[in-house]
């Protein structure tokens, strides 16, 4: 279904920096770090055109790093860091456009170099290839440099954290090759997962040198501190993306789905998820409150340097979204003052919420039934829950 009424020109955005009055500080080796790793990806990557590398570069993922992990107890750690951010937005690209056969196959591959780090091992049946794609390669390298360091604990979770970002994407490309916009209830579970945060949140750990036990991770103030970081960083990405992925017709947006499901205009739905971003953070600061002590010093002091990661990661990914050239070009410091973004013009036809079935006709040879959105979210939820029972060796098969 079409929306009711064209798009406006512009909208306005929710002045969630204003309302964020968390500290933003940064490390030192901000510019060092940033370049290091902008020529680690592309050192991997050949075949990138011209277009690609200027953004990478524009992309500054090593600032963002510098930001969100400027206790890092040692510069080589945060170059660790930086180079998984760099690696994750690199697998968000190429996995954009990718059908669901496409997603798996990247999935094996970087999974394989995370179970089998000290050597690339084909899997049987041909996926993945005999010979190693570079985004195996850059895992493989990435992450022998981090099991140097990490933890057993964050290890652990990292890895699985991993695997359900690869399961979301699956997800979400399968919805992509039906044509399927899920409802909200349905879209915030999956984009829990394909946010990538995570992983990263995970690498908290790593970057302050410390392993909570499973007690504390599972602990419900904590969980809901970690899961609403993951909301403010992912909502308010929605907002901040909006334009750029309107113009490409991607439709994994939360304002997308409720200007569709819930009638709203564009700048009514802007506004509402505003709301849901400005609550996500008081109710952050209300749990911080709520943290109990865990009966001993040490382990209170990792909890306190955890959530502060979490801190940071809210503050820093809102004030990087205007200093990156991924969602405003060269406008983001203009777009940060004034808080007007202008949408881009939309690339070839013209994209609605729905892909109809002539059109996936065209593209995919034949039709296919649509799949009730509802059963979106019932269906990742299960996938997900065969994926964690399958051994190591399934990468084999």
């Amino acid at each position: 279904m079409a929306y009711s009424t064209p798009l406006p020109s512009h909208f306005i955005l929710p002045d969630l920096v204003g309302h964020c009055t968390f500290p933003l500080t940064y490390h030192p080796a901000i510019e060092r770090v940033n370049a290091l790793s902008n020529n680690w990806l592309a050192s991997f990557c050949p075949d990138f055109t011209p277009k690609q590398r200027a953004a990478l570069h524009g992309l500054s993922a090593g600032r963002l790093t510098a930001f969100c992990y400027p206790y890092s107890v040692t510069e080589e750690r945060l170059q660790v860091v930086s180079d998984f951010m760099n690696f994750l937005f690199h697998l968000d690209n190429i996995s954009d456009g990718m059908l669901g056969k496409g997603t798996e196959q990247l999935a094996s591959v970087v999974m394989n170099a995370l179970w089998f780090p000290d050597s690339y091992i084909p899997a049987k049946g041909g996926s993945p290839a005999s010979e190693e794609c570079s985004a195996g390669r850059l895992a493989r390298d990435y992450w022998k440099r981090c099991i140097k360091h990490a933890k057993p604990g964050p290890q652990a979770r990292f890895k699985e954290s991993l695997e359900m970002f690869f399961e979301a994407v699956h997800q979400q490309a399968r919805d992509r090759d039906a044509g399927i916009v899920p409802d909200l209830e349905s879209y915030i579970a999956l984009r829990r997962d394909t946010s990538g945060c995570k992983p990263v949140f995970d690498l908290i750990e790593y970057a302050a040198d410390i392993d909570l036990p499973d007690e504390v991770v599972g602990h419900p103030v904590v969980k809901a501190l970690n899961q609403g970081t993951n909301d403010l960083v992912t909502w308010s990405n929605d907002i901040f993306s909006y334009s750029v992925e309107q113009a490409r017709g991607d439709t994994h947006n939360m304002v997308v789905i409720l200007m569709k499901y819930h009638g709203m205009d564009l700048q009514s739905a802007i506004d509402h998820v505003g709301i849901l971003c400005k609550d996500t953070i008081t109710t952050f600061q209300h749990n911080l409150s709520l943290l109990p002590s865990f009966g001993d010093p040490k382990l209170d002091r990792d909890v306190a340097a955890y959530v502060q990661g979490l801190q940071q990661w809210i503050v820093s990914s809102l004030h990087w979204s205007f200093m990156t050239k991924r969602y405003f070009g060269t406008d983001g410091m203009e777009i940060k003052r004034t808080r007007v973004v202008w949408l881009l013009p939309k690339r070839g036809e013209e994209v609605t919420c729905d892909v109809t079935k002539e059109k996936r006709d065209r593209k995919r040879g034949q039709g296919r039934k649509p799949i009730p959105s509802r059963l979106v979210a019932a269906r990742y939820m299960i996938r997900k829950a065969q994926h964690f029972i399958k051994p190591a060796q399934a990468f084999y098969v």
